[in-house]
């Protein structure tokens, strides 16, 4: 015979047709044995752990008796004398592929389960020095463009911003004032690219007129006339990265005429044509190792070098058009010689040196990797450096996925989607982290701040959304636009967001 447990209430006589509901009271009793495994912590118990290395698995020190009440600071201390850093970094602490956020005894045993008999591996992982703070209000709402704002992209050095539009305009704008700078005029249809050359001194436009224009964005006066080599609209624009060319004089185009040209921004002439897809070719990302990656409706993407453009490898797997690309270096080959601390340089040579010294100190270990993603609804990882086959194949948007983001340390992946979602992955293993919901509309845009800590992403239900990392929830939540918002931007200090969309209005974002 079951006995009924003390604390639960006696069934009620039940009216005809009525379902008795046993009450809930396991969840309560789950909650109580957690606050009580919590409060009943044992100061002298000790668990075996070893610490190994994120970047490469290597196993740091012998194996630690540490208390359960060890805090993730106190980790980082162990970490940073172990490593005998003379200058202590911050560090974030997992097992399992969980993050640990307070001590041992809470985020180990009580909220994993695991026992303070078994060896428990703990990897750390070293995070940016600095630290972004969260965008929270509008600072400026810039009217100027007369038709939706379809890009915004902040300077390499983070001193200008621009903006294209459907009105056929490039706005430049001051943002230590925020202020408009120039209007740059000369395309007679919408402008949908921009690139900033790495050193700031160039900025590249790309039309629906099939031109692509440069300008000197200090003056706002263009740099000669429109060059016209592409037959149909302009689909992608990539500056060949400081690192390998201190001249900064090499960038390259994509069209919807299924072609890639790599120009000479100085003599403004056509070095290499590059024609292999079968249909337009829809991104193009100019890698940190000097392979040049093209993404087509032709389901493929294709891996060039940049020097003669010879065609490496094509990437073969997805099952529809491939809409964007990612490159794990892309926060690197975007920002050159400038960090966090907006340093001047005296010249070009010194604004090169700092970039090679910064690519090379920041890369990582391993081949660069590339990230894919199409309309069907799937992510790919790659290693095109050294193989055709992917890394990985990420399935679980319900939509098409409209674009994706590395995080500026290459460990993470954001993809956003017509499903209303952001997914995160592991970027090097392609592993699936989390999602993010909180959008009401299709996302069509994610970026990360500079730190690596936070994931902004733009939507049509007119909202930016900020994410947190660490807790993956919304960390803040940005209305303001009157309708949908095409692009987002974080500029490289992480000091300022920018926003445009269907509403005409470039938006800047502080905390």
């Amino acid at each position: 015979m079951k006995h009924r447990m003390d604390d639960e209430p006696a069934p009620q006589a039940l009216t005809p047709g009525e379902r008795y509901v046993k009450p809930r009271i396991k969840k309560q009793m789950d909650k109580a044995a957690r606050d009580a495994a919590l409060a009943n912590i044992d100061p002298d118990r000790k668990i075996v752990a070893q610490l190994k290395s994120d970047e490469d698995d290597s196993v740091l020190g012998p194996l630690l008796n540490l208390p359960v009440g060890s805090t993730i600071q106190q980790l980082a201390e162990i970490v940073n004398q172990l490593l005998q850093n003379e200058d202590p970094l911050p560090y974030a602490f997992f097992v399992d592929s969980k993050e640990l956020s307070s001590t041992i005894h809470e985020d180990i045993i009580v909220n994993q389960g695991k026992s303070s008999e078994e060896m428990i591996t703990i990897t750390y992982r070293p995070q940016a020095v600095f630290k972004v703070r969260t965008v929270t209000r509008c600072s400026s709402s810039l009217n100027g463009h007369t038709e939706a704002v379809l890009i915004v992209s902040f300077s390499p050095d983070g001193s200008m911003l621009a903006t294209g539009s459907g009105d056929t305009t490039i706005r430049i704008w001051d943002l230590n004032t925020e202020t408009p700078r120039h209007t740059l005029q000369g395309h007679s249809n919408w402008v949908q690219m921009l690139a900033w050359s790495p050193d700031a001194k160039m900025l590249t436009s790309g039309s629906m007129d099939k031109t692509i224009r440069i300008w000197n964005p200090k003056t706002g006066k263009a740099m000669g006339d429109a060059l016209k080599s592409h037959t149909q609209l302009i689909t992608g624009l990539a500056w060949e990265p400081l690192h390998l060319n201190a001249q900064c004089n090499r960038f390259a185009s994509s069209s919807k005429d299924q072609s890639i040209k790599i120009w000479n921004a100085i003599t403004r002439q056509v070095i290499i044509t590059m024609t292999s897809h079968t249909a337009p070719v829809t991104c193009i990302k100019w890698g940190g190792s000097g392979l040049l990656y093209s993404a087509s409706r032709d389901k493929t993407v294709r891996v060039w070098d940049s020097k003669d453009g010879k065609l490496v490898r094509v990437l073969e797997g997805h099952g529809h058009w491939v809409n964007s690309l990612a490159v794990s270096s892309e926060f690197l080959v975007r920002t050159g010689g400038w960090d966090h601390t907006s340093k001047k340089f005296a010249d070009a040579e010194e604004a090169h040196q700092a970039a090679v010294e910064r690519y090379n100190t920041n890369k990582g270990t391993g081949p660069e990797r590339l990230a894919s993603c199409s309309d069907d609804f799937t992510i790919f990882l790659w290693t095109p450096e050294t193989s055709k086959k992917p890394i990985a194949r990420m399935t679980g948007h319900m939509q098409l996925v409209n674009h994706i983001s590395f995080s500026p340390d290459g460990r993470t992946l954001a993809s956003a989607s017509f499903d209303k979602s952001v997914k995160l992955w592991d970027g090097f293993t392609g592993k699936f982290i989390d999602t993010l919901r909180g959008h009401v509309g299709a996302v069509y845009q994610v970026t990360f701040s500079s730190d690596s800590r936070q994931v902004l992403s733009g939507s049509r239900d007119s909202t930016l959304k900020v994410w947190d990392l660490k807790t993956r929830k919304l960390k803040m939540d940005l209305p303001g636009h009157a309708d949908e918002v095409f692009s987002v931007d974080w500029s490289p200090g992480g000091d300022k967001v920018a926003s445009g969309g269907k509403d005409r209005v470039v938006k800047i974002w502080k905390h």
